[in-house]
């Protein structure tokens, strides 16, 4: 109690760690009061019912940080952004060029590939409101008085929105503390417990109790599994050899090298939701074009969303897929490798050069199986009791309660790092 009351007292009183904490939350109210705006010509009775019977719109919610639930300006979210930074990731696997960039280039080739990921945002951007809004309108959602004209204008607020909430993440991730656009998604799903607290106030059945029970002890023990396994970490050794500096020899020093169990965070849970949700998002713009077969094909992944054992297997899959993905590209065993070799430290028992960088490489693998299966698990395991019991919403909870759980701990691992480097 006292270490936690010595944190908050050094978050308040240190200027530095002040203001970041200050921006951010300054970002956060900016970003509620833009949610709360909707955009003009909605029927909200019509939207409420067609939001209720959608399970695509429960999941883009989550992009959207409750944007989407009342058809804000900023309804769109940080989803755009994230799909661009997908196809960024999916591209370095295919050019070299793009690869070097993001790999071995610092600070200045990874700044440069982020501002790539900006640029592809606003098409995307473009191509999901007009597609989106079209879909709204066919539904009755958006009132079929509204011109072109104010139809148009409608796209462009949305698209400007989700371009400013991007801006806003990178400022928050710049200036504040922790990822931006981690911490917007974060903030919605937050925004959103009042409201689902007092549904399930008014919607209370005695009978339900053990139910009510067994979801309480099933989100414990998510939180208490992913506390557990993003912390966990498997400690390598390191040896640095002696060194002569300016006439003095300095004996050999033990450290270790962190390897986390789960390396890629949150980030694959992201990934892999938005890759589920991308077809509809596909055909949501096809759809304004009256193609025959694009009906055909919307029924289709509806269903298939709405298959709880279909999603959920692949759902699993992908999850599974981007933590190694993922791991891969922010991981590389080569460049540890020679880092290590330049400072004069070397794993005990393995040369310096190639046999550390195979060394790390499948030590790094093992680890990625056992992270990608727990996320993988966690993942699926509120659709599976979804399946058993037949309560709707508990797998977009599950997904929720994954993106909360990461993001907190990652702004309490950050905050410490501040505090810690104020204090020696």
């Amino acid at each position: 109690m006292q270490t936690l009351l010595h944190k908050l007292h050094v978050i308040f009183t240190e200027p530095a760690i002040r203001k970041r904490v200050l921006f951010v939350l300054g970002a956060l109210v900016i970003f509620r009061a833009l949610a709360a705006i909707p955009i003009p010509g909605v029927d909200h009775a019509v939207l409420t019912q067609f939001f209720d019977n959608n399970q695509f719109l429960g999941l883009l919610n989550i992009f959207s940080g409750g944007g989407l639930s009342n058809l804000s300006i900023v309804m769109l979210g940080v989803g755009p952004f994230i799909t661009a930074s997908i196809i960024m990731q999916l591209l370095t696997v295919m050019s070299p060029k793009l690869k070097s960039l993001y790999t071995e280039e610092g600070e200045a080739g990874r700044a440069k590939f982020t501002q790539y990921s900006r640029m592809l945002t606003l098409p995307l951007a473009i191509l999901q409101a007009f597609g989106f809004l079209t879909l709204l309108k066919s539904q009755g959602v958006i009132l079929e008085s509204l011109s072109t004209f104010e139809f148009i204008v409608n796209v462009i607020l949305v698209v400007t929105g989700s371009v400013l909430l991007m801006w806003i993440g990178e400022l928050v991730t710049e200036y504040g503390i922790g990822n931006g656009v981690s911490i917007l998604i974060f903030s919605g799903i937050v925004a959103s417990l009042p409201a689902t607290a007092s549904q399930l106030l008014f919607s209370y059945d005695p009978s339900q109790l053990p139910l009510y029970v067994g979801f309480l002890i099933v989100a414990l023990g998510i939180i208490f599994a992913v506390v557990v396994m993003t912390e966990a970490e498997r400690p390598v050794p390191i040896t640095y050899a002696k060194q002569s500096r300016g006439g003095a020899t300095y004996g050999s020093s033990q450290s270790y090298l962190p390897m986390r169990l789960n390396q890629a965070g949150v980030i694959p849970i992201i990934f892999a939701l938005s890759i589920i949700l991308f077809p509809q998002m596909v055909l949501n713009i096809l759809s304004a074009f009256q193609f025959t077969w694009v009906d055909t094909a919307n029924a289709v992944v509806t269903d298939f969303l709405n298959n709880q054992v279909a999603y959920g297997a692949t759902y699993f899959v992908l999850v599974f897929l981007f933590t190694y993905f993922y791991t891969a590209v922010t991981f590389d065993p080569d460049a540890v490798s020679k880092n290590l070799q330049r400072s004069g430290g070397f794993i005990p028992g393995i040369r310096p050069g190639g046999q550390t960088a195979e060394y790390l490489g499948n030590l790094v693998t093992r680890l990625t199986l056992v992270g990608a299966l727990f996320l993988g698990v966690i993942a699926v395991l509120p659709v599976l009791i979804q399946i058993a019991t037949n309560q709707q919403g508990l797998a977009i909870g599950g997904t929720a309660v994954l993106i909360v759980v990461s993001v907190v701990l990652d702004l309490i691992r950050r905050l410490d790092a501040q505090i810690s480097m104020r204090e020696y």
